[in-house]
């Protein structure tokens, strides 16, 4: 009977601490929505508070500048020596203004001309929706409805493809920043003192015996996405700043809440009746929406990858032990085959071979480049002693004893290292949310973040912490 054995990444072998996963009977994945929306919540808690005391007491300044201007034109129209004005129609009036400042009929260019109309569709696709130009008719908001339907799934798109390519970009950029080190790491190493020197893979980089599924780390790309975000929103203000008449930090506003596709509407850029230059500003406009968009939907997927990593980290911290598929049903194998193993040991064999221990080992030494020197025997089968089978423990196994897996392997002269690390990078990879593709024909059950813009950058980066 071979016994279950769990990778070095899998947690320890002792009983199982009882968390909160286990009490609720969460999977990590699930464990991780959780918290993720409490940590949401909370943040959305704390934004609420820090805007309410930025914000509040100028709201409040306003609204008593606004009825302190209209009690005073009311105070002059009850003047006798004014000819008396009916409030109902002032209030109509004021009323009818507001409306049409709203929808950018005073003092703005059209809505609805062919340059207007494909600013509105732009917001549609983009999913910006500023809200300075809404339609007012049932058909156009109908039309909206069917039109948004399939420009919105294909913005998306766009954006899911620009996210691709830009990361591909970014990792090849870095891996051969990565391969030009290396090789001058090389270079240095079998130049030195004038002969070569075998430098293995080892000492280079654990990962160069593999350079073909190296990947960037995730904070490098989230580094190069952020500067070319910035610099596209500071060169784009630098345009909007004259032309809109705003201040820097105004257009700088304006590109974050645009580029976002948050949209707030309180800043809209080609809304005047005239521009110098007005076609050059429309197109550059467009253009600066699309590229910064795109930095920043890339951006933002980046950095979920790292905020997800948090997440992980602080389901760890508080010690959040959550069920894998068939988790507990091997820990409990486990502890069995254990008892039973000792029951046996105590049972079965006389006292005076309970605890004869092997002599220990000698280490076994890699050969350096040129070295002909072998390395010294490790295998007990050849010191004379064929016929002594020692367990994993040091302690001598009886023939019709379990054996567990590690037991077996070593009787085989299989070395454990391989596969130890394969189990150890599985179990990262299963714990992180990064696996391999499946292969073509298996069955597959859903796995969350393998499809999504989050299942792009997990491919393409080495987002292990």
């Amino acid at each position: 009977m071979v016994t279950h054995l769990q990778g070095a990444g899998g947690g320890g072998g002792g009983p199982a601490a009882s968390g909160c996963c286990n009490a609720l009977h969460l999977s990590e994945d699930n464990a991780r929505f959780v918290l993720l929306a409490v940590v949401l919540l909370l943040y959305m808690v704390a934004g609420a508070a820090l805007f309410q005391f930025l914000e509040q007491d100028t709201e409040l300044a306003m609204v008593q500048k606004f009825w302190d201007v209209y009690s005073d034109f009311q105070r002059r129209m009850a003047n006798e020596s004014s000819p008396r004005v009916d409030m109902g129609l002032v209030h109509e009036l004021l009323y009818a203004y507001g409306n049409a400042s709203a929808v950018g009929l005073v003092h703005k260019r059209r809505r609805w001309d062919f340059a207007g109309s494909f600013h509105f569709v732009g917001t549609i696709v983009s999913t910006i929706g500023y809200g300075s130009t809404t339609p007012q008719t049932e058909m156009g908001r109908l039309a909206v409805i069917l039109y948004g339907f399939l420009g919105c799934s294909g913005g998306i798109l766009f954006f899911n493809l620009f996210l691709e390519r830009i990361i591909t970009f970014l990792a090849y950029a870095l891996r051969y920043i990565h391969v030009r080190k290396l090789s001058k790491r090389v270079h240095e190493a079998n130049g030195l003192n004038g002969r070569k020197v075998c430098v293995s893979s080892a000492s280079l980089d654990d990962d160069e015996e593999s350079l073909d599924n190296w990947k960037p780390s995730v904070y490098w790309v989230m580094l190069c996405l952020s500067v070319a975000a910035t610099v596209v929103a500071a060169c784009a203000s630098l345009m909007y700043a004259p032309f809109e008449h705003w201040s820097f930090l105004e257009s700088i506003y304006f590109c974050f809440v645009s580029f976002a596709t948050i949209g707030f509407g309180d800043y809209v850029a080609t809304q005047a009746e005239t521009y110098p230059h007005d076609n050059w500003y429309r197109f550059g406009n467009f253009i600066f929406l699309v590229l910064g968009c795109c930095c920043t939907y890339s951006l933002f997927n980046v950095t979920s990858i790292v905020i997800k990593q948090a997440l992980n980290w602080l389901i760890a911290r508080l010690d959040f032990r959550c069920e894998r598929a068939a988790g507990a049903a091997n820990r409990m194998w486990r502890r069995q085959s254990q008892r039973i193993r000792r029951r046996r040991k105590s049972t079965a064999r006389p006292n005076n071979l309970r605890r004869q221990r092997r002599p220990p080992l000698p280490i076994r030494h890699a050969p350096l480049c040129g070295d002909g020197v072998a390395a010294p025997n490790t295998n007990p089968g050849e010191t004379g002693d064929s016929d002594s089978v020692y367990d994993s423990d040091g302690e001598r196994r009886l023939s019709g004893e379990m054996i567990s897996m590690k037991d077996f392997l070593q009787a085989n002269k299989v070395s454990l290292a391989v596969m130890q690390k394969q189990l150890y990078e599985t179990a990262q990879m299963q714990r992180w949310g990064v696996s391999a593709q499946p292969a073509r024909g298996s069955g597959g059950g859903f796995t969350p973040g393998t499809v999504g813009p989050l299942a792009i950058v997990s491919q393409k980066l080495d987002n292990n912490a």
